[in-house]
């Protein structure tokens, strides 16, 4: 009997992990999944790797020390048409507040346009609709500390509204920029969506009872509270030709190559990757890859800057391929002034 048990003591250990999967992404595991889209139709055409190649207010998402290389001033739109009937863009201003110090405002809005809300007894639909609306409000200071070392940080204001139940926070990003001076390369570093858990509440989840069993009519749904999504990125970028590169001198052309490693606290780690090419700072061409990810995969993009005067104005766009969920289409203008 005991050499009967010790030969299925083996086979029923393993029994028991046979369901477990190899990897647990923990998919779902966080509230405000809005707040991990990509905005810079720059950095979307680079396959997302922005937290050194970022410049300026577009970057701030991604790193909030990008704003460190402003000049004056500057203003950024885009409007997208996003999967599956979603729209969302951004708006974002920043400026020069003296030598070593900038400020700048990111605003950044998603709706999921109509729904039909749907119920056990109409699972065809109710003849309502109802919508979701998310909105993430940045306020932003970086500060350079030397002429190699730029830090910055944001303050934001999340809301996240499903037809009559919403969700408020703060939550906080920091972020530095660090031009290594070794072969002309750049590290970044960032970490946001730091903050509180969250819990969702309103009206949607009032369940109407009998008075017998509330004096009221009605009982109130207990949301569980879940934590933003916490993502930290590291990247690295290498000018490795142009004016300043030590690999490739050339005054008309440039090259940049940029890679980030990318962990979120809902999903497992994966990187991208972009290659961004120059003629004479005025018009440009991108591609680049998500890794490890599960839907996005090739990107594509392009750009312009065009001088008006003392002006500036910067057009971009971004190609992106979703494997089953389709392709997006993003367009981006800036104006630095």
């Amino acid at each position: 009997m005991k050499r009967i048990l010790i030969l299925l003591f083996p086979v029923l250990l393993l029994g028991q992990y046979r369901d477990i999967p190899d990897v647990v992404t923990k998919v779902a595991t966080a509230a405000g999944g809005f707040l991990k889209l990509e905005t810079s139709a720059r950095a979307i055409g680079m396959g997302g790797s922005f937290v050194a190649s970022g410049r300026g207010v577009s970057g701030i998402p991604y790193n909030p020390a990008s704003i460190g290389y402003i000049e004056k001033s500057e203003a950024y739109f885009s409007q997208v048409s996003y999967l599956a009937g979603i729209t969302h863009g951004v708006l974002t201003y920043g400026t020069r507040m003296g030598p070593s110090n900038f400020a700048g405002l990111h605003l950044f809005y998603l709706d999921s346009g109509p729904m039909e809300v749907t119920t056990e007894l109409f699972p065809d639909g109710t003849g309502e609709d109802f919508k979701v609306l998310s909105l993430s409000a940045r306020a932003t200071f970086a500060r350079n500390l030397t002429d190699r070392l730029k830090v910055g940080g944001s303050l934001n204001y999340i809301s996240d509204k499903i037809a009559e139940t919403q969700m408020q926070t703060i939550s906080y990003d920091i972020g530095s920029n660090f031009q290594t001076g070794i072969y002309n390369t750049v590290l970044g570093m960032s970490i946001t969506n730091f903050g509180p858990e969250v819990q969702y509440t309103g009206e949607d989840l009032s369940v109407q009872v009998a008075d017998t069993i509330d004096v009221d009519g009605s009982l109130q749904r207990i949301t569980d509270k879940f934590p933003l999504p916490l993502t930290f990125r590291l990247g690295i970028e290498n000018k490795v030709m142009g004016p300043e590169s030590p690999f490739l001198k050339n005054d008309k052309h440039s090259l940049i190559v940029s890679v980030d490693g990318i962990k979120p606290s809902d999903y497992v780690v994966y990187g991208s990757m972009g290659l961004e090419y120059g003629w004479q700072n005025l018009a440009f061409l991108r591609a680049g890859t998500h890794l490890n990810h599960d839907t996005a995969g090739l990107s594509l993009g392009a750009g312009a800057n065009v001088r008006l005067g003392k002006w500036a104005l910067t057009i971009d766009y971004a190609f992106v391929d979703y494997d089953i969920l389709n392709y997006t289409n993003q367009l981006a203008i800036g104006l630095k002034f």
